[in-house]
């Protein structure tokens, strides 16, 4: 590892806002938090993953991995992030290297990709992300990326990420100080006004950035720069000019919040689109600190007035589902910010929960747990298989509200699941995406299969005999 590289990891370890930080002394800090791994030994994603899902919905740019093709195939596209324009993001680039590469070094084989690549499509930026083996080998991905941005006259953006540095939440981390250190305050916008904000940690899954814009819009709040959902470079390079951040995902890129308040001094807050409440106070909250930045007292009053219209015609639209849902229990395995603001939209339903996830919550995360379920939240750290299997099949939860690696859990116990994670097909945010949430559970719950699949078999064998592998 590069002695760059180190330096940059130590200093995301010295992170002021992360909650395991603030209980240490500033020489534990020092020491971090993690350990480097050994190149294939990320299990649940490496560095590289994670910094491929931090910046490849920024849909403009070509994103260039520098390594072996098997690199590219695991990490692309793999999250229906959707843009508004340019698919280019969708195009996958890589350098495949091979053994040569190894042997001589491949920052020649580098540098022509990405001149090959402005020649043919002519992107606004390339990202240059290192992997694993040009990193073991040596290849000096900033020198090669500093020489082309002097030669084709464009940023190319170096992502040094490579998989053996961490885990993929460090990778999230180490994506979005590439933003930090060579995109960010590189361009002033054509134009600032004092409703502008960035709404960080947001990735525009299926489109949910979609129905929270509009709201946005009728309040006249611009949307400045989203990192990176169905960003755009120039955006992005423009975003330090915002009044105000709000943060969506604090596990992801927390970083990104705290070094712009600390460099241009915009506050940021951490709220959620999920959920009708939560929906209404990130509205709130991005009214006041705008006014708190300038923006016209007005725009408290008008803010409410459409929290008011919006909240009546969510709570009548849920109404026919809260009769059938009212009292079914959930069993939510999921992380981060949905492990609070999931909880809240189920609870509006009349849905119990009976578990959620906090395998990847900050601190702050379970305290609002706490807050929406009570000192005696069923917060569960790290469920097995066979844990979540037995809750299953003892009844204890009516549906398993997951990702796609899960769902197979449910599906063995023959009870209903939904994908709430990043594959899923439906967008869940604002208040139209609450009540297709809610929509999405009762089809679930109401599916015929569910009271098929467990009549036993007429040869008496309920499948109990086929137990978990």
């Amino acid at each position: 590892m590069s002695v760059a590289l180190k330096a940059k990891i130590a200093d995301l370890f010295e992170e002021p806002a992360c909650d395991k930080n603030q209980a240490k002394s500033e020489k534990d800090r020092k020491k971090g938090c993690g350990k480097q791994l050994a190149p294939g030994a990320a299990a649940g994603g490496c560095a590289f993953d994670g910094a491929m899902i931090a910046l490849q919905p920024i849909t403009d740019v070509a994103h260039l991995v520098h390594g072996p093709i098997a690199c590219l195939g695991n990490a692309w596209d793999n999250r229906h992030s959707a843009s508004s324009g340019s698919q280019l993001y969708r195009t996958g680039f890589t350098t495949d290297t091979n053994e040569l590469d190894v042997i001589y070094g491949g920052e020649k084989r580098l540098f022509k990709s990405i001149r090959e690549i402005i020649e043919k499509y002519d992107p606004p930026a390339v990202f240059v992300y290192q992997t694993c083996v040009p990193a073991l080998v040596g290849d000096d991905v900033e020198a090669v990326c500093q020489r082309a941005c002097e030669k084709f006259g464009k940023p190319v953006i170096p992502v040094n990420a490579p998989g053996f540095a961490g885990i993929k939440n460090l990778g999230n981390k180490l994506g979005a100080e590439a933003l930090l250190d060579y995109v960010i305050g590189t361009v002033e916008p054509e134009f600032t006004t004092p409703y502008d904000i960035n709404i960080i940690g947001e990735y525009n899954l299926v489109g949910e950035l979609w129905q929270v814009k509009p709201l946005l819009d009728a309040l006249g709040i611009r949307i400045l720069a989203c990192i990176a959902g169905d960003g755009r470079y120039n955006e992005i390079a423009s975003a330090h000019r915002a009044r105000v951040n709000m943060m969506v995902c604090s596990k992801s890129m927390i970083n990104v919040a705290t070094k712009m308040q600390q460099r241009w001094g915009i506050p940021y807050f951490e709220g959620s689109f999920y959920g009708i409440g939560d929906m209404s106070d990130s509205l709130r909250q991005i009214a006041q600190l705008l006014v708190q930045q300038g923006a016209p007292d007005d725009l408290l009053v008008r803010t409410e007035q459409l929290i008011a219209v919006e909240e009546a015609r969510a709570y009548q639209r849920i109404e026919p589902f809260k009769q059938r849902l009212t009292g079914k229990r959930v069993l939510l395995i999921t992380g981060g910010v949905k492990s609070w603001s999931v909880v809240a939209a189920l609870q509006e339903a009349g849905l119990v929960i009976v578990g959620t996830s906090v395998k990847k919550s900050t601190r702050e995360d379970k305290e609002k747990i706490k807050d929406i379920m009570g000192d005696d939240a069923h917060m569960i750290d790290n469920m097995t298989p066979r844990e979540m299997y037995d809750m299953l099949r003892e009844a204890r939860a009516d549906i398993m509200l997951s990702g796609g690696r899960s769902q197979f859990v449910a599906l063995k116990a023959r009870m209903p699941w939904l994908d709430i994670n990043q594959e899923r097909f439906y967008a869940y945010a604002g208040y139209e995406g609450v009540i297709e949430l809610v929509r999405q559970i009762d089809r679930a719950l109401s599916n015929p299969v569910w009271q098929q699949v467990r009549i036993p078999a007429p040869w008496g064998d309920d499948g109990e005999t086929l137990g978990m592998v």
